[in-house]
Order: structure tokens, then C-alpha cells, then sequence
């Protein structure tokens, strides 16, 4: 489509090579002590050996030569990363201020980057992070209100399941729509039919999202920035639907802003928006538009993919170990019967707390965490690591550190069970990290996974379709979620 003079192409990669390879040579004095790791290439470092698609795999096999800190190069950049859970620990516990920024080579598009609370740094970060965990708190996690929501929205799921009559169906889309109406009903103080096109519409562009920059093209062009004005590609459709997203997200607080009655704060946007009225300097530096839109994208996005993609793992789990979903189901029966499931109930029912934490930890839905940054030069366990340089706590390491987990690439709930069938925590289950930049939705994520888990289980058993031959292997993405795949749920009666 685009013709281009050969000549002009030869010379281009020419003045590239030479440029990086200045660049690389300058470089080498910076990083004297670095931690150890495979020679890199020039201009492509560790690329070749390396498996794009799922890195961290790359990195626990690499962690059995060189250790858990292990320096490592993609492109021209270098970087680290942290392996098990002992060394995991120690970056986001005892060194949680030296890492706790994000690298600023990532690509996203500029306005996700200097806004919200995912890919901040400094002052707009810290400010818009305490602000996301006093309004959770305050709108979310651990309501007795935000309970009866989860349990509403268990019964529209469960409604949505039985319409299906036993026949295989794709869960995606009604787990997507019954979780995201959860953060929803916090951000907005509503709920969407799942059939309603504006949430189609919001999902589809948070799940393609999230498989696009998991991809080996964004990789690409994280690891070499000064392609992307050069190629065609998935960032052009990143932004797009970002875009997307922003103009539904700007619209709806315009909307609020116009109702508002601070005295009456109904929601997060509305607390946002007060926030805007207090005349502090604050409102001004921090609590502005572009802060509010990207931080609503934020928490719409994290709140509906880690939660959607666990439940979806439970239920493909419990049609491969059919023993241990009977189990499940035994404990719900001699416990609860046919009442609602409620939060209280979770003490009383340790093998279904076990199972859902076994769900997380084996799903291992982030393997690499959201990559953090060295925030200042710093010694970490002999190494010299400098300001900047990207740092990956690699949580897959962690979930499936054979010095904590007795079966680490089995499906075992016993994992968080003592020998007397009563839950245990195991401190290296870690799926929402550690530390400053950990999940801020962590504890609305469990309660909406205990309570959605067992009323899904109390109504029906999960079966794979006749004849289909159940993979357990990830989907390529930002996270590692289930293959596409169908299910039947017959139901309990």
C-alpha cells in the first residue's frame, strides 16, 4: 500500500543501528554491578530468547541459573526481575519506596500515562491513590450494601445461566456483565442489563485492550518506542478504544456534575466532583478532568477483568476435578442448604475459602504484575540497580514457589488447608501483590469471588460439553485468562 525507496529503507536501519549502538556504549558504565543474566545482543538484547508471548516462563527457567534477581535487556532497555517469593517480598515490603514507581518507557497513550492511578508516579499517584482506597472503602469494600449488590447480581447471573437450560454456552460475556456491574453500581450508582449495548460496548473495548498490549507487537514496540511512528499496528487500535472509553466516561461525569449535590454523594464520580469544589489547591493540581476520566477507566478495567477472569478459571476447574466441585457443593449443603450465601458464611466453610484462593493462585492471572520502576538508585540484595530501570516482580514465581506450595503446578485446594480441614493462609499466594502499588480492589475482589463462586456452585454443576476436551491452557493478553471455551451448567434440584 505504501511503496517505499529501498535504498531509503537500508539507510534508515543503518543510522538506527548506529544510533543504538552509541546509545548502548554509553550505558555500560551506569550499570556496573547489575545483576546477573544472559549476554545480551546488541540492539535486540535478550529478544531471541525469550518467549514474547509469555515471558515470565522465560524468567522462572532463567531464575534456575542466575537466581532471583536476574538482569535482563529487550532492546536496547534493561531491566529486572524478581523471582519466588522471598525476593518478591523484600522489593514491595522492605524496599516498597525504591519501587514503587512505573517505567516510563512502556507505551500507553499519553494521557493514561500522566493520569489516574495505575501508570502514575509522584505526587498525582499517591494523592489519587489514597483517594481510590478511602472511596472503595467508603462506597465498596466490606459494605453490608455493597454484600446485597454482589448478591442481586449473583441472581441475574444465575437467571442468565438457567435460560441456557443445560445447552453449552460461551460464559465470557454474562461473567463479564454480572462482575462489571459490581464496580459500576460503585462508579456510577447503576447497573446494565447484560443484553444492553453501552456495556457490550465498554467491555469489548476493555478485553481487546487488554489482549493488545499482552501482544508481541506492543512488546515490540515497548522494547523499540521509535516504531511506533514508523509501523502500523495495534497501539493505533489501543488508542482508538481508549478514546472510546474516555468520551463515554466524560459524558456520564458532565451529566452527574450538573445533579450534583455534594451533600448527597451517591458514588465515586460524585465524590470526585465534590473533591473539585473544596477550593483547596488540590482540587486544582490533582482533582481535574483528565484525572477523573483515566482513573474511572482505571478501576472499570481492573475491576472487571481480574474478577471475570478468576470466576471463569473456577468454573473450567471445577468441570476438570468434577471430586473436588462435589465437595465444594457437600460443604455449601451441610452449611448454608438452599439459603443465600453471605460473607458471614465464609468462616464456617474453609474448603470453598480454600478452593477460591486455589483458583487464584493456580489461574495466576497477572504473572508479571504491572511492571514497576527503580525510583531512585538503589542496592537491592548486592546489586546496583539505577533510578529508572523497569522492575518486575514476577508474582507467577511466587504462586508457584515450591518451598510454599507443596503441588506448585497442580490444582490442589489443600494448599490452604491444615491437616485438620480448616483454612491456612500461605503468604506467598500473592495474586494481587504486595506492597504500595498492590491491587487497590483486593478485598471488594474476594467478596465478590466467595460470594458469586458458592451461589453459582449451590445452583448448578458444571459440566464440559459432550464429546470437548478441556484445555487449561492461557490465552495470550495482559493476563492469562482461559481459552475460549463452552460450558453446560445443569442445575442442582
Amino acid at each position: 500500500m505504501f511503496p517505499v525507496d529501498p535504498v531509503t529503507i537500508l539507510l534508515s536501519v543503518v543510522v538506527i543501528l548506529f544510533f543504538a549502538l552509541v546509545y548502548s556504549s554509553k550505558k555500560q558504565d551506569k550499570y556496573k554491578n547489575f545483576p546477573p543474566g544472559p549476554k545480551p545482543w546488541p540492539i535486540i538484547g535478550n529478544m531471541l530468547s525469550f518467549d514474547m508471548k509469555k515471558p515470565h516462563k522465560t524468567f522462572i527457567e532463567l531464575s534456575k541459573t542466575y537466581g532471583p534477581v536476574i538482569g535482563a535487556q529487550i532492546g536496547t532497555e534493561k531491566m529486572v526481575v524478581v523471582c519466588g517469593y522471598d525476593a518478591v517480598k523484600d522489593a514491595l515490603i522492605n524496599h516498597a519506596e525504591e519501587f514503587s514507581d512505573r517505567p516510563k518507557t512502556l507505551w500507553f497513550p499519553k494521557t493514561l500515562r500522566e493520569n489516574g492511578v495505575v501508570f502514575t508516579n509522584g505526587e498525582n499517584w499517591k494523592v489519587m491513590r489514597r483517594f481510590t482506597l478511602s472511596t472503595l472503602r467508603d462506597y465498596g469494600m466490606g459494605k453490608r450494601t455493597t454484600e446485597d449488590k454482589i448478591i442481586e447480581e449473583a441472581e441475574y447471573l444465575v437467571q442468565a445461566i438457567q435460560s441456557y437450560g443445560g445447552k453449552p454456552f460461551d460464559n465470557l460475556t454474562i461473567i463479564n456483565a454480572a462482575v462489571a456491574n459490581i464496580i459500576i453500581s460503585i462508579l456510577l450508582s447503576r447497573r446494565f442489563e447484560y443484553e444492553d449495548p453501552t456495556l457490550q460496548k465498554l467491555m469489548n473495548i476493555a478485553n481487546e485492550n487488554l489482549k493488545l498490549v499482552g501482544s508481541p507487537l506492543i512488546r515490540l514496540y515497548n522494547s523499540f518506542p521509535f516504531l511506533i511512528g514508523l509501523l502500523p499496528g495495534s497501539h493505533k487500535q489501543i488508542a482508538e478504544n481508549f478514546s472510546q472509553m474516555q468520551n463515554f466516561i466524560r459524558a456520564t461525569f458532565v451529566k452527574q456534575r450538573k445533579e450534583l449535590d455534594v451533600n448527597d454523594q451517591r458514588n465515586l464520580i460524585d465524590t470526585f466532583l465534590a473533591k473539585q469544589q473544596e477550593g483547596k489547591p488540590e482540587s486544582t493540581m490533582y482533582f481535574h478532568d483528565e484525572n477523573l476520566t483515566v482513573l474511572v477507566d482505571n478501576l472499570f478495567v481492573a475491576g472487571m477483568e481480574t474478577t471475570t477472569t478468576t470466576l471463569r478459571w473456577g468454573l473450567l476447574l471445577m468441570m476438570q476435578y468434577p471430586d473436588i466441585q462435589k465437595k465444594a457443593q457437600n460443604e455449601i449443603e451441610s452449611v448454608i442448604g438452599t439459603a443465600q450465601p453471605r460473607l458471614e458464611h465464609r468462616k464456617q466453610m474453609p474448603y470453598i475459602d480454600a478452593v477460591v484462593h486455589e483458583i487464584l493462585r493456580y489461574g495466576d492471572i497477572a504473572p508479571g504484575s504491572v511492571p514497576h520502576a527503580a525510583s531512585r538508585d538503589v542496592t537491592f540484595r548486592g546489586y546496583f540497580i539505577p533510578k529508572g530501570t523497569m522492575v518486575i516482580p514476577l508474582l507467577s514465581s511466587s504462586l508457584r514457589d515450591k518451598a510454599y506450595f507443596e503441588k506448585p503446578y497442580e490444582f490442589y485446594p489443600e494448599h490452604f488447608l491444615d491437616k485438620d480441614g480448616n483454612f491456612k493462609k500461605n503468604d506467598a499466594s500473592i495474586p494481587f501483590s504486595l506492597g504500595k502499588r498492590s491491587c487497590a480492589g483486593e478485598t471488594l475482589a474476594k467478596m465478590e469471588l466467595f460470594l458469586f463462586f458458592t451461589t453459582l456452585l449451590q445452583h448448578f454443576t458444571f459440566q464440559a460439553p459432550p464429546g470437548a476436551v478441556l484445555d487449561l491452557t492461557p490465552a495470550l493478553g495482559a493476563t492469562n485468562g482461559p481459552l475460549p471455551h463452552e460450558i453446560c451448567a445443569i442445575p442442582r434440584t
